[in-house]
């Protein structure tokens, strides 16, 4: 995906710089930008949710299934809903509709406070990374291997929907904050297959995140296969989705950065003309 930066007036652009460094931080090997993960062990899941038939993650002896997420959360997604602006894309000979910029960093950010994924080190960064990788924020039909539909934004197939309590895959509001609900199963799951490797603190965040992807794009049998040391002989496709899901959280971070960066011109501009009044009125 092509990152597109808005212009930024120069009064601010010095300022900008110094905010991406301080949002953005050192770096990574690999290119994450991203924060080091929580241990795995003080999590415990912001509520109990269905797991994915292909997910590998059997529940509990007497763990109450979760009502489904689009009945417990109409409120909060019909509140999305009305802040969320569309605007037109190409993709190949087809004009689309995708939300804009502040609207994805709406759904990123929402989702992942909503999931509690700082719980298990991942940020709305991670949630913005894992949509550009599945759609490129594009809603739209695709297709597994196999021939089974996957649906919407976050390209959930229906049998995995229908696991997580998702009502409406071709919802993009539901689809994200369940995404992201779905993020945190996996990020549990990558740090358990990362449990018994001697890993710094910046390769594990780095490792971490690519078991997110792993688990997001393949079936429990292709996730198995991956022991933390191995993601080179992973399908090029899975490669390739930990590529672009590194990608977008990248362009979160940017546009985020911009956000705040317009946020303190713009501050600091009322501020300069309120002293201003002030003065001229004496």
């Amino acid at each position: 995906m092509i990152l597109v930066v808005r212009p930024v007036h120069s009064a601010i652009a010095g300022f900008l710089t110094v905010t991406l460094g301080c949002l953005i931080g050192v770096q990574m090997n690999g290119g994450w930008l991203l924060d080091e993960p929580a241990p795995a062990t003080a999590v415990a899941p912001a509520a109990p949710h269905v797991s994915s038939p292909a997910a590998g993650v059997a529940l509990a002896a007497g763990t109450p299934a979760a009502a489904p997420v689009a009945a417990a959360n109409e409120s909060y997604y019909v509140q999305l809903r009305k802040k969320i602006r569309w605007v037109e894309t190409r993709l190949g000979a087809a004009v689309l509709k995708t939300p804009d910029e502040s609207s994805r960093l709406l759904l990123a950010k929402s989702a992942a406070e909503h999931a509690r994924l700082a719980d298990v080190g991942l940020t709305f960064r991670d949630v913005y990374g894992i949509i550009n990788a599945e759609t490129s924020w594009i809603p739209r039909r695709g297709a597994s291997k196999d021939g089974t539909p996957n649906l919407g934004i976050a390209q959930f197939e229906p049998a995995t929907a229908r696991a997580l309590g998702l009502a409406d895959p071709n919802d993009p509001v539901e689809s994200v904050d369940v995404a992201a609900l779905h993020m945190k199963e996996a990020a549990l799951w990558s740090a358990q297959r990362l449990a018994g490797l001697k890993l710094s603190g910046p390769d594990r965040a780095e490792k971490l995140r690519e078991g997110v992807s792993i688990y997001y794009n393949l079936s429990t049998r292709g996730r198995n296969a991956w022991d933390g040391r191995n993601t080179l002989q992973l399908p090029r496709e899975t490669q390739r989705h930990i590529e672009n899901a590194r990608t977008g959280a990248q362009e979160a971070a940017w546009l985020d950065a911009q956000v705040q960066a317009a946020k303190y011109s713009s501050g600091r501009a009322l501020a300069v003309a309120a002293t201003s009044i002030q003065v001229n009125s004496r």
